[in-house]
Formats: C-alpha cells, sequence, structure tokens
C-alpha cells in the first residue's frame, strides 16, 4: 500500500537550494507587467488601424508559454532541495510458505531438461527470489514413501539456498532404498503440517499467511490425500499444485537391487507419465491453484503463488517513515512544460525548447541523483 504523506510536515535535506525560488518570483512580476504591456499595444492597435476586415488578436498570444514554463521552474527548485515528509504506511504482514517437494523415484526420470528433481529446484529459486525475506518465511520437506523434512520455517534466505545448492542434482532418498520408489502425497502433506504445528510450540501463533506448495509428477488419487487435505483446510491453509514431467514421460531409472535381493521386483514400475488430472483434483480440493512447469513461466507461477499469499496476509499495522517527494515536484514540472508547449506557434520554437528541456533533465539527472 502506498504511503499517505503529511505535506504540511515537509522538511528538506539541503534547503540552500530555495533562495533561488526568487528568480521565477521575479520573472513572473516581469511576465504580469509585460501582459499589461501587451493589452495597451491591442487596445492601442485596435483603435487606430483601419482594416477591411475584423482581426482577432490574442489576448495573450504566446505568453502563456512562458508562464508555464517559468511556474514549470519553482518545482524543480523545490526538487533540487530534496524535499521529503513523514508518511504513515500500513503494514501488511508476511507469509509461511511450506514447500511439499516429491523426492521420489519417478523425479529422476528425464522428461524435461535435466531431470524432473532438478527442474524443481530451478523453479524453486524462483521461489525464493520473489520472496520479501523481511516477514517472509519459509519450509520445506521431502517425501516419497516416508517423509523427511529439510529447512524448518526460517526467514533466512541463505538457509534455504543452501540446501538448493547442496541437493540440485539428486534428491535426498536413495535409488536403492524401497520406500524411495513410492510417492505418499497425503504423508508430504501431513509433514508440512507438523511443520506450522512444531513451529508454533516454539515460537508461538505466527500472524503470517500459510500456504503449502505441492511440487510432484503425481499419484493415484486415495482416500487417504482426501483426510489430510481436509486438515489442511480446517488449518485455513490452501495446496498450490506445481506439475513436473511431461504426458508423454519417461523411462524410469534402472532398480538398483540391494545384496539380499536375488533379482528385480517384476512390479516395480519402468515408466512414469504426469499425473495431471490427478494432481489438479488435488489443488482443488486443497483450495488452491493448479500450475505446471514449462507449460507457465517460472516467474510467473512464483509470482502468482506469492501474490495470492500476500493477499491473504491480514494487516498489522501502521509504521511512519521519511519518503523522498522530490520526484513529485519533477512530475508536476514536467506537466506544466507540457501544458505551455501546446502554445507555441512555430515549429521552429518547439525544437528549440524541447532540445532545452532534454538538456536540463540531464543536468537535472545528474544533480540529483
Amino acid at each position: 500500500m502506498l504511503p499517505r504523506i503529511r505535506f504540511g510536515q515537509i522538511t528538506f535535506t539541503e534547503p540552500e537550494y530555495l533562495w533561488l525560488l526568487v528568480i521565477p518570483m521575479l520573472l513572473l512580476a516581469a511576465w504580469t507587467w509585460r501582459l499589461f504591456v501587451r493589452r495597451a499595444d491591442v487596445r492601442r492597435a485596435t483603435r487606430r488601424r483601419l482594416q477591411p476586415f475584423q482581426t482577432k488578436l490574442g489576448v495573450a498570444g504566446d505568453m502563456p508559454f512562458w508562464l508555464c514554463l517559468t511556474l514549470a521552474t519553482i518545482p524543480i527548485i523545490i526538487a533540487l532541495a530534496r524535499p521529503h515528509g513523514p508518511a504513515i504506511a500500513l503494514r501488511q504482514g508476511g507469509m509461511d510458505l511450506v514447500v511439499l517437494q516429491d523426492g521420489s523415484v519417478s523425479m529422476r526420470v528425464k522428461d524435461v531438461p535435466g531431470d524432473r528433481w532438478q527442474r524443481s529446484m530451478r523453479f524453486l529459486r524462483y521461489v525464493g527470489d520473489a520472496m520479501s525475506w523481511k516477514s517472509d518465511r519459509i519450509a520445506m520437506t521431502v517425501f516419497a514413501r516416508i517423509a523427511a523434512p529439510q529447512v524448518r520455517l526460517t526467514k533466512d534466505p541463505n538457509t534455504f539456498f543452501f540446501f538448493l545448492d547442496n541437493l540440485e542434482k539428486t534428491s535426498p532418498f536413495r535409488i536403492e532404498d524401497d520406500s524411495s520408489w513410492d510417492t505418499n502425497l497425503e504423508l508430504g502433506i501431513h509433514w508440512g503440517l507438523r511443520l506450522v504445528e512444531k513451529d508454533e510450540e516454539l515460537h508461538g501463533p505466527s500472524s503470517n499467511a500459510k500456504i503449502f506448495v505441492m511440487l510432484s509428477d503425481g499419484e493415484a488419487w486415495s482416500g487417504e490425500v482426501e483426510k489430510s487435505l481436509q486438515r489442511a483446510r480446517d488449518a485455513g491453509i490452501p495446496v498450490f499444485v506445481v506439475g513436473v514431467g511431461t504426458l508423454g514421460g519417461g523411462k524410469m531409472p534402472a532398480w538398483v537391487p540391494k545384496a539380499s535381493d536375488a533379482e528385480s521386483d517384476p512390479e516395480t514400475p519402468t515408466y512414469s507419465r504426469l499425473d495431471r488430472e490427478g494432481l489438479q483434483k488435488i489443488a482443488v480440493n486443497g483450495g488452491g491453484q493448479y500450475y505446471e512447469l514449462d507449460r507457465d513461466g517460472d516467474r510467473h507461477i512464483a509470482n502468482g503463488i506469492i501474490d495470492y499469499a500476500k493477499r491473504r496476509a491480514p494487516a498489522i499495522g501502521v509504521t511512519q517513515q521519511s519518503e523522498d517527494l522530490y520526484w513529485r515536484f519533477l512530475v508536476v514540472s514536467a506537466l506544466l512544460t507540457i501544458v505551455g508547449l501546446l502554445f507555441l506557434r512555430e515549429r521552429a520554437d518547439l525544437w528549440i525548447h524541447l532540445a532545452g528541456g532534454a538538456a536540463v533533465l540531464v543536468a537535472l539527472s545528474t544533480i540529483i541523483g
């Protein structure tokens, strides 16, 4: 929300420039005198000259241009003095974003650049870049058949990006572990709720808006997932789902049997496709939205999710801050100059004044910048 400026309490960082206001005051006095002289000349010419047809003489001719140009110098001088004033801004609460990252073996399928896991990590960098990190916090849990929290709720970006740097190549779940070959979405949501509950136990209730973001290639719908979604809805936490993979799918990694296994399990899947329909159903029942990597832009997805969470965040009071006002006066000066140009009649004059205006802008950017 834009701050509300108290213009009655404006102060100046460089007030020594204000003495220059004497110049436009003198120019305004000269302009007023010149206007009276012009009016007298017009009346004299009207009485003494005889013409076959009536000639309309303008009230002020091109003098309105010089009036606007003189008035435009006043806000420029004020801008040079670097005005600033106290502003009251509404403080908006932050968000608690919990990433539920699928880490099963199917996330190693290479139907997207790199593989599905690496593609997810690249997207999560956009999420981290889009967060403000002032009052926003992020947590992360990785799940397959089991779940393992990786990052508790934190507003330290180094913690989050440290995880991405160290696990951007592959999932922490090993291919040779049986538990890595299943995708238990219900357990992922369950551990997301556990992270939120544990944070409340340690630090007390948070006013931040809470949101879950699940990255997965999908899983068949089950009643167990519905139970977890119901718990999330009861807690007021929407579940956004980001699909990773393609409908065409790709070949699963080769089964790596343990020493005790004589041969590969015949029920081990060999091919994996994105379960778009199942993931969309989870998003709808979770009160969130469904996105899909490489169908929607990463930055668009990240900004959409965070904007939604920000809109849910409650206001937590007002704060007083100092606001620079010089740019407002520069805008007023530019508008006055544009209005003045409308009164010019000669094209050559127009180009001369445009060139002069450009030179003034360059000079001002050097002084104020």
